[in-house]
């Protein structure tokens, strides 16, 4: 196994090739760096880049997060995905204001305890706000590691995590982890890519073990995945006498928790929209009219897809469903700034007459 150290090779690369201009590179404030850490979890840079900045628009500092509603969170955060992100934010925010008075914890493992936040994280905020020396592991130095080392294991596994973890403290320099930790990320993005990576580019190429195996196409091992189960529903487009729709705020866990949802019930092999408004009539406890169903959809999650039918639904006389706090009538151009899942997000732009985002 190669001991040399990759830091002096990385920096240098880093120094000419890195992705200085990102807005998070521009700043030391420990809130802008937490918000990029936790918007970049499985999200691709492209995609963030007009959250990040409408996000701290509105919030610039870790009070105004701790003090904002989650609706208006959540509403920020609809079609940035993995919503749970957004709620363990503005968790974690407000723990920070009553708990630690508005200033972020520069101890690892205090800062491990805030929802939300884990080991990399942690690392990772600490490193680029304290110039600390934490190492850091998420998919790309998860990625260049393994080919380096030429390591033949699945990286998601326990025993890849501990060992990958220990390579990683050890490359991690005690006096510039701050740019290492960016650096290694950028390689990982940019150079070392999970497909059609660009060996010949590469500045760690003459201590790779992979390139030197030829094994840079296949580490690290992919994962083996079972084929995702597909779920059924009907989306209720339930309006009443004036046009509105209405929308069904989910509870504070699951996949769109928090978020206001049209209301779904499960679809058979078979349904019509008949049995649709038979099932959401039940649901509601109102006498419901059948419409059109829209064309099918599908929406998917990590674990599984989504295959979702549109239905139109009309009361029956007068409006028998009131505003509450699970239940909420809203004009489809005007849903208000709350969080909405994105098939729903969709949806009422196209009862509106715009373009769905």
């Amino acid at each position: 196994m190669p001991v040399e150290p990759i830091a002096p090779a990385l920096l240098a690369w880093y120094a000419a090739e890195g992705r200085h201009d990102l807005p998070w590179r521009q700043t030391r404030d420990p809130y802008a760096l937490w918000l990029a850490e936790i918007m970049l979890q499985q999200t691709q840079v492209a995609t963030v880049l007009p959250y990040y900045a409408r996000f701290l628009e509105r919030f610039p500092t870790v009070q105004a997060l701790a003090t904002a509603e989650l609706d208006e969170v959540l509403h920020l955060w609809t079609g940035l995905g993995y919503y749970a992100r957004a709620r363990n934010l503005h968790a974690a925010a407000r723990r920070i204001v009553s708990e630690h008075g508005g200033q972020f914890p520069q101890d690892l493992d205090t800062l491990m305890r805030l929802p939300g936040i884990g080991r990399s994280t942690a690392g990772a905020i600490l490193s680029s706000a304290f110039d600390q020396s934490h190492p850091i592991l998420d998919g790309n130095v998860k990625r260049v590691l393994s080919r380096y080392y030429a390591y033949d294991a699945d990286p998601g596994n326990a025993g890849a995590q501990h060992q990958l973890w220990a390579w990683a403290a050890e490359q991690t320099p005690l006096d510039a982890a701050h740019d290492y930790n960016q650096a290694i990320q950028d390689l990982g993005a940019t150079v070392c890519r999970r497909g059609q990576p660009q060996c010949l580019l590469c500045p760690l190429q003459a201590g790779c073990q992979a390139f030197a195996q030829g094994l840079s196409a296949v580490l690290p091992r992919a994962r083996r995945r079972s084929p995702q189960p597909v779920r059924s529903a009907w989306l209720g487009i339930i309006r009443d006498a004036e046009g509105r729709v209405l929308l069904q705020r989910q509870g504070p866990g699951g996949l769109w928790g928090g978020l206001w949802t049209l209301p779904q019930v499960a679809r058979g092999a078979g349904d019509s929209p008949a049995d649709a408004a038979a099932a959401f009539a039940e649901l509601l406890g109102a006498a419901l009219q059948a419409g059109p169903a829209w064309p099918a959809a599908r929406h998917s999650f990590t674990h599984f897809h989504l295959d979702y039918v549109p239905v139109e639904l009309r009361l029956a006389g007068a409006q028998a469903v009131r505003d509450s706090a699970d239940w909420l009538w809203v004009a489809p151009a005007q849903p208000g700034r709350r969080g909405l899942a994105r098939p729903t997000q969709r949806i009422l732009q196209q009862l509106a007459g715009a373009p769905p985002g």
